[in-house]
């Protein structure tokens, strides 16, 4: 990926205090010298991180995604052998 600017014991420390606080995002992450959507980006990750099911959903869509790769893959290869049958079928002088 890449390298972090902040630790994640600092990101977790953000996200609690954000949580505990009744204070607008914007307003705490000014003070903690940080940009307030990658302060809103941290809580939405550390509350995905909390709901097992949305790992679990997002698993089985990447699983999805690639099965469906997959299967253009093959298609695309049956319709090339296809056409190459055809083309081979025509030109023999039997």
């Amino acid at each position: 990926m890449g390298t972090y600017k902040y630790s994640a014991e600092f990101r977790a420390d953000a996200v609690a205090l954000a949580r505990s606080s009744g204070r607008p995002v914007s307003r705490i992450a000014a003070e903690l010298g940080v940009n307030h959507e990658t302060l809103r980006q941290w809580i939405k990750t550390a509350e995905n991180a909390e709901r097992p099911e949305t790992v679990a959903a997002s698993v089985k869509e990447a699983e999805i995604a690639a099965l469906r790769k997959q299967v253009r893959e093959l298609e695309m290869e049956r319709d090339i052998l296809r056409r190459a049958a055809k083309y081979f079928a025509g030109e023999t002088n039997w």
